[in-house]
């Protein structure tokens, strides 16, 4: 017995299995394409009229239809069948009941395969529009925070040991330049998106003389997929925004693991506002980070994505195979991921508050100028590495005394080296050593200044 719901039905002589219906079924969650199908119908129906492939009336009766249809969606009012497996059946068959034999014409010349290649591709344009934003967003919080603390000294670290002293300015610049390899990763892989799968069909091109370029145009793609193979089976545009979704995970991760040091009482550098930390049920004295812990979780689920979507596609032959249905959910999750710790980092950032004091302290503890007596040293015609010699005999010294480098005393620091003379505390001081790095990329706070004024003017 034929299953007459299904618009391949007739190749078959019993209907499919009601396991396998709900196991092949894809329309629970790529129905939320439904608007970049019915975008990419009208285009590919008024092209089909131009063309002279299908009648005007056809072509009116579409656009009527669909349009209809799409208030629905929007209303909530469409009803999505399971039996009918995708986005694009519903919609078909949706619209035939509302327009008949045009609603059946509509398929000309495409296939499921082309379509839901243009479907995504639309999908992930738009939503690479909405990444760029929100990392805009969240780059201007850094550079309102940074700008706040352009001379907010800090302990700069290496191997999470104290290392030289920075200003905090600095330090969020750092991710400030992250974000702007992230935005333009982005901006690029939107290039390779912006390509039409449409009027590739099943896999080998159409025998109606379709107008491709005409469709691209009217969609807003920059051109067409130039090998109908190609356009319908890979997905490698999709792996590309996973993988720069990944990589502004994995910097916002890395943020989050300083933000919740920070916060902590070991550190006290920080206080991230109440509307994003949670208490704990037995202990009434907590303060949880749950936010950045969030996301460094969700890294975990987004690079988890990728590799899914690299594995999905490792072995699969020319052309389209019923496995590229299972890189949606992956790569919308994704999406969703990535959009909302975009928004909600951008709104932390402003309700952080940082205790100036306590990363002053911090940094004047664990011998940070170090490095700036052995430059001096430099300076005054000792080799660096005669220098570093002194300068770790001296730093040894004060760990006997329980004292900084910039306490002991001239007589002292002079048995390092003759050449320690009475100016040798003005490069021992935080601020001095912070002004002594005074060029492009230095933390000086002159030049985390001219950087934040450089970052709005590439922001515009």
């Amino acid at each position: 017995m034929q299953d007459k719901s299904k618009a391949w039905s007739g190749r078959f002589n019993e209907p499919v299995a009601e396991l396998v219906k709900r196991y092949t079924a894809s329309v629970e969650f790529d129905q939320r394409l439904a608007e970049f199908d019915i975008q990419g119908s009208l285009a590919h129906a008024r092209m089909l009229g131009a063309q002279g492939i299908i009648g005007t009336d056809d072509v009116a009766a579409i656009e009527r239809g669909l349009g209809e249809i799409l208030e629905e969606i929007r209303a909530g009012q469409f009803e999505w069948l399971l039996d009918l497996e995708d986005v694009h059946l519903n919609i078909e068959k949706r619209l035939t009941d509302k327009v008949g034999d045009a609603g059946k014409r509509l398929h000309t010349g495409r296939s499921r395969n082309d379509q839901v290649a243009t479907d995504v591709r639309l999908w992930l344009r738009a939503t690479v529009d909405d990444v760029l934003t929100r990392i805009r967003n969240l780059q201007i919080s850094l550079l309102d925070l940074a700008e706040q603390h352009a001379d907010t000294v800090m302990p700069g670290f290496t191997h999470l040991q104290v290392a030289q002293p920075v200003t905090f300015g600095h330090h969020l610049l750092a991710y400030y330049e992250m974000l702007k390899r992230d935005a333009e990763r982005f901006a690029d892989a939107r290039k390779r998106i912006n390509r039409l799968p449409l009027g590739a069909a099943a896999l080998a091109g159409t025998s109606y003389p379709i107008d491709r370029e005409a469709v691209a145009r009217a969609l807003g793609f920059d051109g067409v997929c130039e090998n109908s193979l190609d356009a319908v089976s890979d997905r490698d545009f999709a792996i590309e925004f996973t993988a720069a979704a990944a990589l502004v995970m994995t910097h916002l991760s890395r943020f989050s693991e300083e933000l919740i040091l920070w916060s902590s009482p070991r550190f006290g550098f920080i206080d991230i506002a109440d509307r994003f930390c949670t208490g704990s049920s037995i202990m009434p004295q907590k303060k949880n980070p749950d936010v950045p812990e969030l996301v460094r979780g969700k890294t975990g689920r987004v690079n988890g994505h990728l590799v899914a979507l690299l594995t999905l596609m490792k072995s699969q032959p020319l052309a389209y195979n019923k496995d590229n249905q299972e890189d949606k959910e992956g790569l919308f999750d994704t999406a969703d991921t990535l959009l909302v710790t975009l928004e909600i980092y951008a709104d932390m950032l402003r309700g952080i508050t940082v205790d100036k004091a306590a990363m002053r302290q911090a940094a004047a503890e664990g011998f940070a100028t170090a490095t700036d007596l052995a430059d001096y040293l430099v300076k005054k015609g000792l080799p660096f590495r005669d220098a570093h010699e002194a300068v770790a005999r001296a730093v040894r010294a004060a760990v006997d005394k329980g004292c900084d480098i910039a306490d002991l005393g001239l007589v002292e620091l002079q048995a390092f080296s003759s050449l320690v003379a009475d100016d040798v505390f003005e490069v021992l001081t935080l601020e001095g050593s912070l002004a002594s790095r005074n060029h492009i990329g230095g933390t000086a706070p002159e030049q985390v200044r001219k950087a934040i004024a450089r970052a709005r003017q590439q922001l515009g």
